[in-house]
């Protein structure tokens, strides 16, 4: 027995809370109750022997001590959540692939295509997690990443997927009526806004070589391109997305150009994995897979 380790449960209930910063959000999280999960927590605080989390009113902030700690307990839990699936895939004579990708890039391109994969593989089960930001892979429990960067993460193997090319301002036929119709143009209707790139509104403008009006920066922001998309098809303003997530809302008269200038974009989506580690055939398989996938997508 081993009797160092605190309690799974207490675990999984100081990971939830430290990463959501709320006892209620993560007793959702976990279909537990508050106060079970305050007394976990609280619980492995008196086995520690230290204090992980400050507490003021009905806020938690984690304390130093805590926040490397729930790195760490993250990162284990992560790993072990890899080895169950992996074990389970192998009991059924499977392979199993766990891709870290950005989320719109994966709901709109990569997974309408993995059918195409499973028809080809059918024993390669491919498990998909949101990573938006750079990290390592020796600290998460993913065999690839797909991600938007200038170059190929260092320490790393793959290769481009197809460049971002141009970010273009989208709205609906009646946004651009009421921004045809106004003295201002389109600074008389809300900008809408990425949050992961929050300054690409003004480097359009100084590319169409135009003053960028003061109520730019007032439109509402938005976390994932997929519902920047959604506030443009809502008629919410105007949104600066890249070309290719735009072109069938295009085709279809969904949306239009709000106007013809677009900001050229220099970074590219990649897919790579660490060059470290001898890749596994599945994993040579998903990247040859991807490649064609690739391929097919700049032919257009």
């Amino acid at each position: 027995m081993r009797h160092g380790i605190p309690n799974l449960g207490a675990l999984q209930a100081f990971e939830a809370t430290a990463r959501l910063g709320s006892f209620s959000r993560a007793a959702e999280e976990l279909s537990l109750t508050h106060s079970a999960v305050f007394r976990q927590v609280t619980s492995l605080e008196e086995r520690l022997g230290v204090q992980l989390f400050t507490r003021i009113r009905r806020r938690v902030a984690l304390t130093d001590a805590g926040a490397e700690y729930a790195a760490r307990v993250r990162h284990h839990l992560e790993q072990l959540e890899k080895d169950t699936t992996g074990l389970i895939s192998r009991a059924g004579l499977g392979r199993s692939l766990h891709i870290a990708v950005l989320p719109t890039l994966a709901t709109t391109w990569l997974v309408p295509r993995l059918p195409d994969f499973q028809r080809h593989h059918p024993d390669i089960s491919v498990s998909l997690s949101v990573r938006t930001r750079p990290f390592q892979f020796n600290d998460h429990p993913f065999d690839a990443a797909v991600y938007h960067a200038s170059q190929l993460w260092p320490g790393t193997s793959g290769f481009k997927l197809f460049d971002e090319k141009e970010l273009v301002p989208v709205c609906t036929p009646g946004v651009k009526a009421v921004i045809d119709a106004h003295p201002e143009g389109m600074g008389g209707v809300a900008h809408l806004h990425m949050m992961s790139r929050p300054d690409v509104w003004r480097q359009w403008y100084r590319e169409q070589k135009r003053d960028c009006p003061p109520s730019v920066g007032a439109g509402p922001r938005y976390e994932l391109f997929t519902m920047l998309l959604a506030a443009a098809h809502a008629g919410m303003g105007v949104a600066l997305v890249p070309g290719f997530l735009a072109r069938q809302a295009l085709a279809s008269d969904a949306l239009t150009m709000a106007h013809e200038g677009v900001l050229p974009v220099r970074e590219a989506y990649y897919f790579s994995y660490p060059a470290q580690d001898e890749p596994s055939e599945a994993l040579l398989s998903f990247e040859s897979w991807l490649r064609a996938q690739a391929d097919s997508t700049m032919s257009i």
